[in-house]
């Protein structure tokens, strides 16, 4: 019997919390948690899935709007979660239960069930923050191999983040603010948009545009637009920037509204 394909959506998005969840035959996998756990299991419920049947969570980082569902999650002790360990001890020293941490190396593979999962360092202003590259599959007749990274919430791509890209047939990357609205904001004092637009930041529109120019992987089947800030960028800013770039390599790209969450993606 054939195994079912890789399957991902976007539960949510943007300063307020990012959560997406990743399906297999044998597999249900977050990766980030950033909602309270009531409101993870209500996008989860939308998604047709329950916090009962979840496995195992990838956390990138202890921020609020990727870890806040680990306060909540006492009564789902099954869930193992995945972090390197300054991440985890960042998180646990916030909470009064103890999670069911399973440590990484920064820049190890390792495995989970039917998943290969590969961490890589990010610059941003947390502990120890990483992005994941995502393998399901072997390359024969019943599974063929594919890919996702997970890339948000830092404020330059060094070299060794490109190259893990160029791997992905699927890129989740964020596209958080644009120059000109960050610059305008009233809402923000100076030292914010500082630390925003700094290199251990978040990426601008244009910089995300200049990180796609630089790989331009023929690899690449489709790209999510993520962690849109909802004051300093738009759907419309980012496709303008971005949406030229992957027109000319024929790549599938979608903008992800701040708040907003993503149909099922199918990897074929």
């Amino acid at each position: 019997m054939r195994a079912m394909a890789l399957r991902f959506s976007i539960l949510g998005s943007g300063s307020n919390g990012n959560a997406a969840l990743l399906r297999t035959d044998n597999t249900r996998l977050l990766l980030d948690a950033g909602f309270s756990a009531r409101k993870l299991g209500e996008l989860l419920a939308d998604a047709g899935e329950k916090l009962e049947a979840i496995d195992a969570i990838l956390l990138t980082h202890e921020h609020g709007d990727h870890a806040a569902a680990l306060g909540g999650l006492a009564r789902h002790p099954q869930i193992k979660v995945f972090a390197n360990r300054a991440t985890a001890e960042k998180v646990q020293a916030g909470l009064k239960h103890r999670v069911a941490w399973n440590y990484f190396e920064t820049g190890a593979t390792f495995h989970f069930r039917d998943l290969e999962v590969s961490s890589f360092a990010v610059p941003h202003d947390a502990q120890d923050p990483v992005g994941f590259l995502i393998a399901h599959g072997e390359d024969d007749l019943l599974a063929t191999r594919r890919s996702l990274a997970w890339l948000t919430d830092l404020g330059h791509a060094p070299a060794h983040v490109r190259e893990r890209i160029r791997e992905a047939d699927v890129l989740v990357i964020e596209a958080n603010h644009c120059p000109q609205m960050l610059e305008a904001d009233t809402k923000r004092p100076w030292s914010t948009k500082q630390r925003i637009s700094g290199r251990h930041g978040h990426l601008s529109n244009r910089a995300t545009r200049e990180l796609l120019e630089s790989v331009t992987s023929p690899r690449w089947r489709h790209v999510f637009f993520a962690h849109l800030s909802r004051d300093c960028n738009s759907p419309a800013a980012v496709e303008a920037a971005c949406g030229p770039v992957l027109a000319a390599l024929r790549c599938g790209f979608s903008v992800v509204a701040p708040g907003a969450g993503t149909p099922v993606y199918e990897f074929s």
